[in-house]
């Protein structure tokens, strides 16, 4: 079986999201992600502040947590899996098995965001700027809970994959050697996924501990939504 069949699977996932066919509901469900990444922002901005964790926010941000650039990226992997037996042999098998993470859990976060933006437009007009509690009460109604843990959960597996996988020189050095290939085949933007990863844990002692900070704060967070109270992100 192909290295790369996982990304298949993904990628069926992410094809079967219904904001593809839904200008309305796609619109919410950025709508909605800008929330939640306004939310985490606000939430950790003295730890993602430290210059050391600069770059593996961003990273969070901007890659981890889905959004519109997800869509370009769905694309090349789907190309990526016409070239496999080319790719298989350019690509490191670590750097396969830490960009399924990778892809997998932006795919969950999208998920979970296309819930929340569904029930949404349920229950409030689709122009409504999404506020605090728009959010805590559709939290509650969805009962996210154990879904959102799961998505904490392989998290911190990422941030353990990226420690033990990603870190060697020589696995680096393998990588850059693909760079003109992803070049020649149109695969920068892949390219750059991993990359920006790559760069983002150079400042840090460990990626792992990093996650594990954030992920603690975000389950404290999961715990007040479905606790009651009243104002759980702050």
């Amino acid at each position: 079986m192909s290295k790369l069949a996982p990304f298949d699977d993904l990628l069926q996932q992410y094809n079967a999201f219904e904001y593809h066919h839904d200008a309305t509901l796609k619109q919410r469900l950025h709508d909605a992600q800008d929330w939640l990444k306004q939310r985490i922002k606000h939430t950790h901005q003295d730890y993602f502040n430290q210059p050391e964790n600069q770059l593996m926010a961003q990273y969070f941000l901007n890659r981890l947590y889905g959004g519109p650039d997800f869509d370009s990226l769905a694309l090349q992997i789907e190309r990526l899996l016409k070239y496999a037996h080319k790719a298989e042999n350019l690509i490191p098998d670590n750097a396969i098995k830490t960009g399924t993470k990778s892809v997998g859990l932006a795919i969950l976060s999208m998920q979970l965001d296309q819930q929340i933006a569904i029930q949404l437009l349920k229950d409030y007009p689709a122009e409504a700027p999404i506020t605090d509690e728009m959010m805590r009460q559709t939290l509650i109604k969805l009962d996210q809970k154990e879904q959102r843990l799961t998505q904490l959960q392989a998290l911190d597996d990422l941030g353990e994959a990226l420690d033990k996988y990603m870190r060697s020189l020589m696995m680096y050095a393998a990588f850059k050697m693909c760079k003109s290939a992803a070049h020649k085949y149109n695969f920068d933007l892949m390219y750059e996924f991993i990359q920006e990863g790559f760069m983002a844990m150079k400042p840090l002692k460990s990626a792992e501990q990093f996650i594990r900070t954030f992920s603690a704060v975000e389950r404290d967070i999961i715990e007040k939504v479905h606790s009651d109270h009243p104002d759980p992100f702050r």
